[in-house]
Protein backbone atom coordinates (compact mmCIF):
# COMPACT_ATOMS: atom_id res chain seq x y z
CA UNK A 1 0.00 0.00 0.00
CA UNK A 2 2.69 2.66 0.68
CA UNK A 3 4.44 1.23 -2.37
CA UNK A 4 1.28 2.36 -4.71
CA UNK A 5 0.81 5.79 -2.47
CA UNK A 6 4.58 6.31 -3.54
CA UNK A 7 4.26 5.79 -7.03
CA UNK A 8 0.86 7.87 -7.19
CA UNK A 9 2.71 11.59 -7.06
CA UNK A 10 5.42 9.67 -9.27
CA UNK A 11 2.76 9.82 -12.02
CA UNK A 12 1.05 12.84 -11.31
CA UNK A 13 4.41 14.21 -12.16
CA UNK A 14 5.53 12.45 -15.60
CA UNK A 15 2.04 13.52 -16.42
CA UNK A 16 1.72 17.08 -15.11
CA UNK A 17 5.63 18.32 -16.54
CA UNK A 18 4.75 17.71 -20.43
CA UNK A 19 1.30 19.15 -19.94
CA UNK A 20 2.98 22.56 -18.40
CA UNK A 21 5.28 23.00 -20.83
CA UNK A 22 2.73 22.17 -24.24
CA UNK A 23 0.50 24.64 -22.35
CA UNK A 24 3.11 26.98 -21.65
CA UNK A 25 3.91 26.60 -25.73
CA UNK A 26 0.00 27.21 -26.98
CA UNK A 27 -0.12 29.94 -24.60
CA UNK A 28 3.15 31.67 -25.67
CA UNK A 29 1.99 31.11 -29.12
CA UNK A 30 -1.44 32.55 -28.83
CA UNK A 31 -0.97 35.20 -26.38
CA UNK A 32 2.41 36.94 -26.38
CA UNK A 33 2.89 39.75 -28.74
CA UNK A 34 6.11 38.23 -29.85
CA UNK A 35 4.81 34.91 -31.14
CA UNK A 36 2.66 37.29 -33.42
CA UNK A 37 5.22 39.55 -35.02
CA UNK A 38 6.69 38.21 -38.78
CA UNK A 39 10.20 39.99 -38.16
CA UNK A 40 13.23 37.95 -37.93
CA UNK A 41 13.81 38.42 -34.61
CA UNK A 42 10.36 37.14 -33.34
CA UNK A 43 10.49 34.28 -35.25
CA UNK A 44 14.25 33.75 -33.97
CA UNK A 45 13.05 33.58 -30.74
CA UNK A 46 9.46 32.12 -31.36
CA UNK A 47 12.00 28.92 -32.63
CA UNK A 48 14.32 28.89 -29.76
CA UNK A 49 10.67 28.74 -27.24
CA UNK A 50 9.75 25.74 -29.54
CA UNK A 51 12.86 24.20 -29.52
CA UNK A 52 13.79 24.42 -25.95
CA UNK A 53 10.18 22.93 -25.24
CA UNK A 54 10.29 19.57 -27.55
CA UNK A 55 14.17 19.30 -26.37
CA UNK A 56 12.36 19.24 -22.68
CA UNK A 57 9.43 16.86 -23.67
CA UNK A 58 12.19 14.62 -25.43
CA UNK A 59 14.54 14.29 -22.37
CA UNK A 60 11.51 13.77 -19.99
CA UNK A 61 9.96 11.05 -22.23
CA UNK A 62 13.83 9.38 -22.23
CA UNK A 63 13.73 9.40 -18.63
CA UNK A 64 10.53 7.83 -17.90
CA UNK A 65 10.75 5.00 -20.38
CA UNK A 66 14.46 4.26 -18.91
CA UNK A 67 12.83 4.10 -15.55
CA UNK A 68 9.99 1.93 -16.69
CA UNK A 69 13.29 -0.07 -18.72
CA UNK A 70 14.82 -0.45 -15.26
CA UNK A 71 11.62 -1.52 -13.47
CA UNK A 72 10.87 -4.33 -15.92
CA UNK A 73 14.37 -5.29 -15.94
CA UNK A 74 14.19 -5.68 -11.48
CA UNK A 75 10.81 -7.43 -12.29
CA UNK A 76 12.60 -9.88 -15.04
CA UNK A 77 15.74 -10.28 -13.26
CA UNK A 78 13.22 -11.93 -10.22
CA UNK A 79 11.30 -13.97 -11.93
CA UNK A 80 14.13 -15.08 -13.55
CA UNK A 81 15.86 -16.24 -10.26
CA UNK A 82 13.21 -18.25 -9.52
CA UNK A 83 12.56 -19.94 -12.71
CA UNK A 84 16.50 -20.80 -12.64
CA UNK A 85 17.73 -20.26 -9.21
CA UNK A 86 21.00 -20.38 -7.76
CA UNK A 87 22.06 -23.79 -6.91
CA UNK A 88 23.85 -23.98 -3.65
CA UNK A 89 27.39 -25.15 -3.87
CA UNK A 90 26.92 -28.12 -2.08
CA UNK A 91 24.56 -30.86 -1.73
CA UNK A 92 24.47 -34.19 -0.15
CA UNK A 93 28.26 -34.38 -0.54
CA UNK A 94 28.44 -33.18 -4.29
CA UNK A 95 30.08 -29.96 -4.71
CA UNK A 96 27.93 -28.21 -7.76
CA UNK A 97 29.32 -25.44 -9.95
CA UNK A 98 26.23 -24.18 -13.01
CA UNK A 99 25.73 -21.40 -15.30
CA UNK A 100 23.99 -20.20 -18.34
CA UNK A 101 24.10 -17.81 -20.76
CA UNK A 102 20.88 -16.55 -22.80
CA UNK A 103 21.40 -16.18 -26.39
CA UNK A 104 18.80 -12.80 -26.00
CA UNK A 105 20.41 -9.94 -25.33
CA UNK A 106 19.04 -8.29 -22.01
CA UNK A 107 18.26 -11.80 -20.45
CA UNK A 108 19.88 -14.11 -18.18
CA UNK A 109 17.85 -17.00 -18.65
CA UNK A 110 16.25 -18.83 -22.20
CA UNK A 111 15.69 -22.14 -23.25
CA UNK A 112 18.31 -24.10 -21.10
CA UNK A 113 17.09 -25.86 -17.73
CA UNK A 114 19.17 -26.97 -15.12
CA UNK A 115 18.41 -28.07 -11.31
CA UNK A 116 19.77 -30.54 -8.76
CA UNK A 117 17.89 -31.69 -5.94
CA UNK A 118 18.54 -33.83 -2.90
CA UNK A 119 15.57 -36.41 -1.95
CA UNK A 120 15.37 -39.72 -0.22
CA UNK A 121 15.96 -41.46 -3.44
CA UNK A 122 19.24 -40.03 -3.77
CA UNK A 123 20.72 -36.81 -5.62
CA UNK A 124 18.86 -35.87 -8.28
CA UNK A 125 19.43 -33.65 -11.95
CA UNK A 126 18.34 -32.31 -14.46
CA UNK A 127 19.34 -30.98 -17.38
CA UNK A 128 17.16 -30.02 -20.52
CA UNK A 129 17.12 -27.88 -23.43
CA UNK A 130 13.88 -26.62 -25.21
CA UNK A 131 13.48 -25.86 -28.84
CA UNK A 132 14.57 -22.19 -30.01
CA UNK A 133 15.03 -19.54 -27.29
CA UNK A 134 13.26 -16.35 -26.27
CA UNK A 135 10.38 -15.78 -23.91
CA UNK A 136 8.44 -18.81 -25.54
CA UNK A 137 11.00 -21.27 -24.56
CA UNK A 138 11.64 -19.54 -20.93
CA UNK A 139 7.85 -20.67 -20.20
CA UNK A 140 8.63 -24.33 -21.80
CA UNK A 141 11.20 -24.43 -19.25
CA UNK A 142 9.42 -23.01 -16.25
CA UNK A 143 6.93 -25.93 -17.12
CA UNK A 144 9.33 -28.97 -17.25
CA UNK A 145 11.55 -27.37 -13.91
CA UNK A 146 8.17 -26.68 -12.10
CA UNK A 147 6.90 -30.78 -12.32
CA UNK A 148 10.87 -31.83 -11.83
CA UNK A 149 11.13 -30.20 -8.46
CA UNK A 150 7.78 -31.60 -7.49
CA UNK A 151 8.29 -35.18 -9.53
CA UNK A 152 11.61 -36.08 -7.97
CA UNK A 153 10.09 -36.18 -4.15
CA UNK A 154 7.14 -38.02 -4.94
CA UNK A 155 8.33 -40.63 -7.16
CA UNK A 156 10.67 -43.24 -6.42
CA UNK A 157 11.57 -44.29 -9.89
CA UNK A 158 13.58 -42.56 -12.34
CA UNK A 159 10.66 -43.16 -15.07
CA UNK A 160 7.87 -42.34 -13.28
CA UNK A 161 9.66 -38.67 -12.80
CA UNK A 162 10.35 -38.72 -16.84
CA UNK A 163 6.87 -39.55 -17.48
CA UNK A 164 5.37 -36.78 -15.12
CA UNK A 165 7.71 -34.19 -17.62
CA UNK A 166 5.84 -35.43 -20.33
CA UNK A 167 2.59 -34.72 -19.25
CA UNK A 168 3.86 -31.53 -17.79
CA UNK A 169 4.73 -30.66 -21.07
CA UNK A 170 2.20 -31.81 -23.39
CA UNK A 171 -0.30 -29.64 -20.75
CA UNK A 172 1.71 -26.42 -21.49
CA UNK A 173 2.04 -26.90 -25.02
CA UNK A 174 -2.33 -27.79 -25.31
CA UNK A 175 -2.65 -24.28 -23.38
CA UNK A 176 -0.19 -22.62 -25.64
CA UNK A 177 -1.53 -23.95 -28.83
CA UNK A 178 -5.26 -22.68 -27.25
CA UNK A 179 -3.78 -19.18 -26.24
CA UNK A 180 -1.44 -18.19 -29.13
CA UNK A 181 -1.52 -20.97 -32.27
CA UNK A 182 -0.13 -24.56 -32.95
CA UNK A 183 3.69 -24.14 -32.62
CA UNK A 184 5.21 -26.86 -35.55
CA UNK A 185 7.83 -29.36 -33.68
CA UNK A 186 8.08 -27.87 -30.10
CA UNK A 187 10.05 -30.21 -27.73
CA UNK A 188 12.87 -30.57 -25.57
CA UNK A 189 15.50 -32.51 -24.88
CA UNK A 190 15.86 -34.19 -21.32
CA UNK A 191 18.65 -35.56 -19.20
CA UNK A 192 17.68 -37.31 -16.24
CA UNK A 193 20.59 -38.34 -13.85
CA UNK A 194 20.39 -39.88 -10.11
CA UNK A 195 23.02 -40.55 -7.66
CA UNK A 196 22.13 -42.79 -5.50
CA UNK A 197 23.52 -42.59 -1.71
CA UNK A 198 26.15 -45.18 -2.38
CA UNK A 199 27.34 -43.73 -5.33
CA UNK A 200 25.51 -45.41 -8.12
CA UNK A 201 24.50 -43.07 -11.57
CA UNK A 202 21.44 -44.30 -13.32
CA UNK A 203 20.46 -42.18 -16.49
CA UNK A 204 17.44 -41.43 -18.73
CA UNK A 205 18.53 -39.17 -22.03
CA UNK A 206 15.45 -38.04 -24.11
CA UNK A 207 17.96 -36.94 -27.06
CA UNK A 208 20.22 -34.89 -24.91
CA UNK A 209 23.96 -35.10 -24.89
CA UNK A 210 25.57 -37.52 -22.86
CA UNK A 211 27.28 -35.89 -19.99
CA UNK A 212 31.31 -36.11 -19.33
CA UNK A 213 32.50 -38.07 -16.69
CA UNK A 214 36.62 -36.95 -14.85
CA UNK A 215 38.11 -39.39 -13.07
CA UNK A 216 41.85 -37.89 -11.70
CA UNK A 217 42.79 -36.49 -15.54
CA UNK A 218 40.75 -38.55 -17.91
CA UNK A 219 37.69 -36.83 -19.17
CA UNK A 220 35.22 -39.44 -20.87
CA UNK A 221 31.61 -39.15 -22.10
CA UNK A 222 29.35 -41.50 -20.02
CA UNK A 223 26.91 -44.11 -22.02
CA UNK A 224 26.70 -43.61 -25.47
CA UNK A 225 23.58 -45.74 -26.07
CA UNK A 226 21.31 -44.32 -28.34
CA UNK A 227 18.58 -42.29 -26.41
CA UNK A 228 15.21 -41.87 -26.14
CA UNK A 229 13.62 -39.00 -28.58
CA UNK A 230 13.64 -35.79 -27.10
CA UNK A 231 10.28 -35.09 -24.97
CA UNK A 232 7.30 -33.68 -26.93
CA UNK A 233 8.39 -34.96 -30.42
CA UNK A 234 6.57 -38.81 -30.10
CA UNK A 235 5.08 -40.35 -26.96
CA UNK A 236 7.41 -42.33 -24.51
CA UNK A 237 7.78 -45.98 -25.15
CA UNK A 238 5.69 -47.83 -22.82
CA UNK A 239 9.33 -49.44 -21.28
CA UNK A 240 11.53 -46.97 -20.23
CA UNK A 241 15.27 -48.48 -20.31
CA UNK A 242 17.04 -46.94 -17.50
CA UNK A 243 20.79 -46.65 -18.39
CA UNK A 244 23.13 -47.58 -15.09
CA UNK A 245 26.16 -46.40 -15.43
CA UNK A 246 28.24 -47.97 -12.41
CA UNK A 247 29.76 -45.56 -9.27
CA UNK A 248 30.91 -41.91 -8.95
CA UNK A 249 33.41 -42.64 -6.46
CA UNK A 250 34.91 -39.97 -4.26
CA UNK A 251 36.69 -37.59 -6.37
CA UNK A 252 35.26 -38.20 -9.60
CA UNK A 253 33.55 -35.23 -11.39
CA UNK A 254 30.77 -35.22 -13.91
CA UNK A 255 29.99 -32.75 -16.64
CA UNK A 256 26.39 -32.24 -18.06
CA UNK A 257 25.87 -29.18 -20.66
CA UNK A 258 23.51 -28.21 -23.21
CA UNK A 259 24.25 -28.37 -26.87
CA UNK A 260 24.65 -24.74 -27.17
CA UNK A 261 28.46 -25.88 -25.93
CA UNK A 262 29.05 -28.02 -28.28
CA UNK A 263 27.40 -26.59 -31.40
CA UNK A 264 29.35 -22.83 -30.67
CA UNK A 265 31.42 -22.01 -33.53
CA UNK A 266 34.46 -19.93 -34.14
CA UNK A 267 34.71 -17.50 -36.98
CA UNK A 268 35.91 -20.02 -39.17
CA UNK A 269 33.09 -22.55 -38.57
CA UNK A 270 35.05 -24.83 -35.95
CA UNK A 271 32.86 -26.78 -33.54
CA UNK A 272 33.84 -26.13 -29.18
CA UNK A 273 35.86 -28.96 -28.25
CA UNK A 274 34.04 -29.39 -24.88
CA UNK A 275 35.75 -32.47 -24.03
CA UNK A 276 39.42 -30.39 -24.77
CA UNK A 277 38.23 -27.81 -22.62
CA UNK A 278 37.59 -29.69 -19.54
CA UNK A 279 41.16 -31.88 -19.97
CA UNK A 280 42.39 -28.30 -19.54
CA UNK A 281 40.49 -27.29 -16.63
CA UNK A 282 41.69 -30.30 -14.95
CA UNK A 283 45.35 -29.41 -15.32
CA UNK A 284 44.87 -26.31 -13.68
CA UNK A 285 45.30 -25.96 -9.65
CA UNK A 286 42.91 -26.45 -7.78
CA UNK A 287 40.39 -28.26 -10.10
CA UNK A 288 37.34 -27.66 -8.14
CA UNK A 289 34.16 -27.77 -10.24
CA UNK A 290 34.06 -23.54 -9.58
CA UNK A 291 37.42 -23.00 -10.98
CA UNK A 292 36.45 -25.95 -13.58
CA UNK A 293 33.48 -24.02 -14.56
CA UNK A 294 35.23 -20.72 -14.90
CA UNK A 295 37.70 -22.22 -17.34
CA UNK A 296 35.63 -23.55 -19.82
CA UNK A 297 33.25 -20.88 -20.23
CA UNK A 298 36.61 -18.07 -20.68
CA UNK A 299 37.63 -20.93 -23.06
CA UNK A 300 33.96 -21.01 -25.02
CA UNK A 301 33.68 -16.97 -25.18
CA UNK A 302 36.92 -16.99 -26.33
CA UNK A 303 35.99 -19.78 -29.68
CA UNK A 304 32.96 -17.68 -30.26
CA UNK A 305 34.23 -14.45 -30.02
CA UNK A 306 31.90 -13.02 -27.49
CA UNK A 307 28.23 -14.20 -26.78
CA UNK A 308 27.77 -17.91 -28.55
CA UNK A 309 24.38 -17.94 -30.77
CA UNK A 310 22.57 -20.46 -29.03
CA UNK A 311 21.71 -20.54 -25.26
CA UNK A 312 24.58 -22.54 -22.95
CA UNK A 313 24.08 -24.30 -19.94
CA UNK A 314 26.97 -25.82 -18.25
CA UNK A 315 26.50 -28.07 -14.93
CA UNK A 316 29.42 -29.84 -12.92
CA UNK A 317 29.39 -31.61 -9.83
CA UNK A 318 32.16 -33.62 -8.01
CA UNK A 319 31.76 -36.56 -5.09
CA UNK A 320 33.60 -34.90 -2.24
CA UNK A 321 32.27 -37.66 0.23
CA UNK A 322 35.11 -39.15 1.75
CA UNK A 323 33.48 -42.79 0.98
CA UNK A 324 30.61 -44.55 -0.54
CA UNK A 325 27.06 -44.23 1.63
CA UNK A 326 25.15 -47.18 2.24
CA UNK A 327 21.64 -46.71 2.23
CA UNK A 328 21.58 -45.78 5.61
CA UNK A 329 24.04 -43.77 5.21
CA UNK A 330 27.03 -45.96 6.45
CA UNK A 331 30.06 -46.68 4.81
CA UNK A 332 29.66 -50.06 2.57
CA UNK A 333 32.61 -52.73 2.87
CA UNK A 334 35.04 -52.18 -0.30
CA UNK A 335 33.56 -55.94 -0.89
CA UNK A 336 30.24 -55.49 -1.41
CA UNK A 337 30.65 -52.25 -4.06
CA UNK A 338 28.66 -52.99 -7.12
CA UNK A 339 31.26 -52.89 -10.20
CA UNK A 340 30.65 -50.56 -12.85
CA UNK A 341 28.33 -51.42 -15.82
CA UNK A 342 29.83 -48.50 -18.20
CA UNK A 343 32.64 -46.34 -18.39
CA UNK A 344 32.10 -44.94 -14.73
Amino acid sequence: MIRIRAAIPRRLLALGLPTAWGAMAITYKLACPLAQSDALGARVVTSAVFFAVGTGLILHVRQALLRELRQIRRVAGVAQSVLLRPLPPRIDGLNIAAAQLSADRGASVGGDLYEVIATEHGVRVVMGDVRGHGIAAVGTAAALLGSFREAVHDEPDLDRVLRRLERALDRHLRARSRDEHPAAEEFATVLLLEIATEGDVRVLNCGHPWPYLIRGTRVEQLDRADPLPPLGSFPLPPELPVAVCGVLLPGDTLSLHTDGVEDARDGHGRFFSLQAALVGAVHAQPSSPQLMLRTVLRALMHHTGGTPADDVALLILRNDRTHPLGARGTARPATTRPQPTTHL
